[in-house]
């Protein structure tokens, strides 16, 4: 495996899908810094805080899918990929800082009465800048669905929420121009910030659920439990299961359970049921590992366990 991370489908490396989002808000914010400096407008401003947080952002990804992609080492046994929801972490606390700053420049500029000049200027830069970040967001989030990367999927939706709040200052931009009331231009920068907060908030969520070694979602583990009921189809010495957890870290989903085999059943037999029982599950989820504990029927569960876990033949 190379450095850049593996190539998807589509040819495309998860780090050079991020390089293309880190070159679009790089355009991108030089255009709005530019507009907003000629045009005066808050709002304006308000989407270049945005697209330099998208930038920091963006960065992030980058530099967290490559590292996410090293091979597991003796210091990091289990790999790197929780390297991708630390990234998305970072990525989310930035949103927030972003979208404070905006607030505070939104309410400054409402107290001083600042008027907005050259409103055709702004409106055209804020139009080609949604319609740029559509495409780079759509083209990311395919990324991230070929390649089950947190980061890139992040990435994606900061674009797509730059893309929205930009509909809604090219909005107030025209608002402006038809009535003259220049403070629309302030009240729609801290409405394009509140949705900000709402993105923030969600990725931060997403973000460090895997951090705490959140389950996966239901129809994952059901499609676990599906391949269990297979395999039992298949081996009718296997009468039972118990203790079934699991976790998801980064784009990878780790799972364990007790599997019990009706006595009498020899260990070499065990084994090669236990180990075509995991591949299954690993090749019907795919990014997944899968540890199982191979126990004779007359084992005892453990009072606590929860009699619904386990699954009697």
């Amino acid at each position: 495996m190379s450095s850049a991370g593996p190539v998807s489908r589509g040819g495309m490396t998860k780090s050079r899908a991020a390089a293309v989002s880190i070159a679009s808000n790089s355009g991108l914010i030089a255009l709005k810094l530019a507009a907003a400096a000629i045009t005066g407008s808050v709002a304006i401003l308000s989407e270049a805080l945005h697209s330099m947080v998208d930038l920091i952002a963006s960065v992030v990804a980058f530099v967290s899918v490559r590292k996410a992609d090293e091979p597991a080492d003796v210091d990091h046994p289990y790999g790197h990929e929780k390297v991708e929801n630390v990234g998305a972490a970072i990525e989310a606390m930035l949103i927030l800082v972003g979208a404070g700053v905006i607030v505070y420049e939104a309410a400054n500029r409402l107290s001083t009465g600042a008027a907005v000049d050259q409103l055709g200027l702004g409106i055209a830069v804020v139009a080609f800048a949604a319609l740029a970040n559509v495409g780079v967001s759509r083209f990311l989030a395919r990324q991230a669905r070929l390649q089950n990367s947190p980061a890139l999927a992040g990435d994606a939706a900061h674009l797509g929420t730059d893309a929205f709040t930009s509909a809604g200052v090219l909005i107030g931009l025209l608002l402006v121009q038809i009535t003259g009331a220049n403070a629309i231009d302030s009240v729609v920068a801290i409405l394009v910030a509140g949705v900000i907060v709402v993105t923030g908030v969600r990725l931060l969520r997403r973000s460090t659920g895997a951090l705490v070694d959140v389950a996966p979602p239901p129809e994952e583990m059901d499609r676990v439990e599906a391949a269990i009921a297979r395999a039992r189809a298949e081996a009718p010495e296997v009468v039972g299961y118990h203790k079934l957890r699991a976790r998801t870290t980064g784009r990878r989903t780790y799972i364990d359970m007790h599997v019990q085999f009706a006595d009498g059943t020899t260990l070499e037999h065990a084994h090669e049921v236990a180990h075509r029982l995991r591949d299954a599950i690993e090749a019907d989820l795919g990014d997944a590992e899968v540890l199982i504990h191979v126990e004779p029927e007359s084992s005892k569960r453990d009072p606590a366990e929860s009699p619904s876990a386990f699954r009697a033949g």
